[in-house]
This record gives structure tokens, C-alpha cells and sequence, in this order.
């Protein structure tokens, strides 16, 4: 019985147009005037230009229905899908129903920063996810509930993010940032106590942001403009075991000898930067990236400090590839301490 409630609430919650046909035309001859609230079959309210299935009344689905605006949201919904529209603005007066919200999906539109009112979200004390990326904000909303767990502002216009945007966030497990202008994130991610991943790729960070939260487990910082990463900033997230830093600036000076040697790691992503030497790291480590550097030597030194038959590294992928070593700079010993790596690619 548990199995088949699952099974009819994931078929309530997949959007109508995923799972059966819809006229692309029906919006010509429909009536579609926004605010107008019609009943469906159950009773309930639901505005013409969505569909409300009587089989899972909370839920209300507005995506891809050329919408220019807010349409009204009665109270009862908790799960409304707005993505694939052309909405510009969330005016306060738009969400006062919805406070019982859990989901709200507005990725795709056409949102400005200066169009969504300062207490737009503000009420909306059960919000769980809040999904805004490829729209236009230079910001990220203000008053945003302290409930959220998943916060997705990426592929917008951002530049500058502030504590004041997050300090009351502590349940955020997600947080998505990557494709904006972000130059600098200051302390602002210091409230963040439950954060797990963090993408803050392709802005123009010039360093690693400060005050990591110490549950973080994933950090992406692919194509920003990095040159040097702290000593000890992975003391401080003692969880963390993926971090992808491609495509920067980083430099053999730009790394601390023992920045990357830390047992917790799983993943390290350093191609296409600047290096000329191969960085220690653990011998925990399972998959390293270095390819399109300017890696001159093979240190088996970085790998294993003792190459015997009981000391050895973990490694099993270890990209060097686009540097300027060949197969025949590796030494024979590296067979004892990277036994575990099925291929090594110079």
C-alpha cells in the first residue's frame, strides 16, 4: 500500500505537460484572463490559465503557458510550477495567499531584481524550494524564508552577494550561484550551517570564498579567476570531499605545499590552470585532475612519501594529459604506489 500512495503522489507532482499531450494552440481560443479564478472539478480554485488536478489538489501548474504575469495562487496551494513563462515581476500583493507553499519553481522567466517585492517570499515560513536561475536578478532576493533547503539563483546577473541575503538561511543544504558576475561573496556564507553543496562556478571570484560552512561536502569553483587558495581552508570543512577548481588562474605559488593533502578528499579538479608541478596531495585521494597545465615532471613524491609494498595511494583516475610530460616520465615505482589507478593519461 506504501509503495502505491508513492507511485500516484510522484504521477500527482510530474507537470501535465510532461505527462500527457497539450494543444500548443489552446491559449488562442481558451479564456485566459489573469486573476480569474474558475473551480475545478473538485471544488477547489484554480486560475484559467493553469491546470489544479483534482487528484492532487495543492498543486497548480503554470509552466510554459506564455504568462506574463503573476497569476493568483489560491491559498491551499503548496507545490506551483511558474517555469517557462515570461513573467517580469512578483509584486508582494501576488504572494499574500501563498504562505503555504512548498515548492515553487520560476526558472526561466524574465525576473528583474528591481520587480520582486522585499517581501515578496517573506511569508512563505514552509518554502522548501525556491527555484529562480535564468531569469534577470542582479540580486538575490531579499527576506528569503528561513526554511528553504534548496536555493537555485544560478544563470542570472549577479554581482555582489551579502550576508544580510543570507544570515537567516541555516537549513540550506543547496545553493546554486554559478553563471552570474558574482565578484565577491564577503562572510556571506558564514550562516549557512547545513550547507552541502555549493556551485559558485563561472563568476569572476578572484579567491576562494571565506567562512565555509563545515558540513559542506561539494564545492564547485570551475571558471573563475582564482590564483591563490588559502592554506588552511580545507581545515575548516572537515566533510568536504569533492572540490572542482578548473579553468582559473591558480599557480605552483598560488598553492601551500599542504593545501590539497588532506585525508577527507575523494575528488580534486585542477586542469586548465597554470601549474608546473604536480601538488601533494593524500594518499586518500581517488581522483585527481591536472590535465592542461604546464606540468614539467612526474613527482611520485606527491603521491606516496614511502613507495613499498604496504604504503600507496588510493588514486584510481589521474588525468595528465595537455602537459608537458610523456608516458616515458614516469618512473617504475609508480606501479608500487598508484597500483590502484587503472590508467594513468599523459
Amino acid at each position: 500500500m506504501r509503495g502505491a500512495a508513492a507511485v500516484l503522489l510522484l504521477v500527482a507532482l510530474v507537470p501535465p505537460c510532461l505527462s500527457q499531450e497539450r494543444d500548443p494552440f489552446a491559449w488562442l481560443y481558451s479564456p485566459r484572463g489573469h486573476g480569474f479564478l474558475r473551480a475545478d472539478s473538485a471544488g477547489g480554485e484554480c486560475p484559467e490559465e493553469c491546470d489544479c488536478p483534482p487528484t492532487f489538489p495543492v498543486a497548480m501548474y503554470c509552466d510554459g503557458r506564455g504568462l506574463t504575469a503573476m497569476p493568483s495562487i489560491p491559498a491551499r496551494m503548496k507545490y506551483l510550477y511558474l517555469q517557462n513563462n515570461a513573467i517580469r515581476a512578483v509584486p508582494d500583493s501576488a504572494m499574500v495567499n501563498a504562505t503555504n507553499l512548498v515548492w515553487l519553481l520560476m526558472q526561466h522567466n524574465q525576473l528583474a531584481s528591481d520587480a520582486v517585492g522585499e517581501q515578496a517570499f517573506a511569508k512563505m515560513q514552509g518554502l522548501d524550494r525556491l527555484y529562480l536561475h535564468h531569469n534577470n536578478l542582479t540580486r538575490i532576493p531579499a527576506n528569503l524564508p528561513g526554511s528553504l533547503r534548496d536555493l537555485r539563483l544560478n544563470h542570472n546577473k549577479i554581482e555582489k552577494v551579502v550576508p544580510a541575503e543570507l544570515d537567516q538561511m541555516e537549513n540550506l543544504t543547496i545553493l546554486y550561484l554559478h553563471d552570474n558576475a558574482v565578484t565577491d561573496m564577503g562572510t556571506s556564507l558564514k550562516a549557512l550551517k547545513s550547507l552541502v553543496l555549493l556551485d559558485v562556478s563561472g563568476n569572476h571570484l578572484k579567491t576562494v570564498p571565506k567562512a565555509l560552512p563545515g558540513e559542506l561536502h561539494q564545492l564547485y569553483l570551475e571558471s573563475n579567476a582564482i590564483d591563490t587558495v588559502p592554506e588552511d581552508f580545507l581545515a575548516h570543512v572537515p566533510q568536504l570531499q569533492y572540490v572542482r577548481m578548473a579553468h582559473n588562474q591558480l599557480t605552483d605559488k598560488g598553492i601551500p605545499r599542504n593545501t590539497f593533502n588532506v585525508s577527507g578528499l575523494v575528488e580534486l579538479d585542477l586542469s586548465f590552470n597554470k601549474l608546473e608541478r604536480i601538488p601533494l596531495v593524500s594518499t586518500t585521494l581517488e581522483h585527481l585532475y591536472l590535465q592542461a597545465n604546464q606540468i614539467k615532471e612526474f613527482t611520485l613524491g606527491s603521491f606516496c612519501n614511502v613507495v613499498d609494498v604496504t604504503n600507496f595511494s588510493k588514486l584510481q583516475t589521474l588525468r595528465l594529459d595537455g602537459n608537458e610530460i610523456s608516458q616515458q616520465d614516469i618512473p617504475t615505482e609508480s606501479a608500487l604506489c598508484l597500483r590502484r589507478a587503472a590508467n594513468i593519461e599523459v
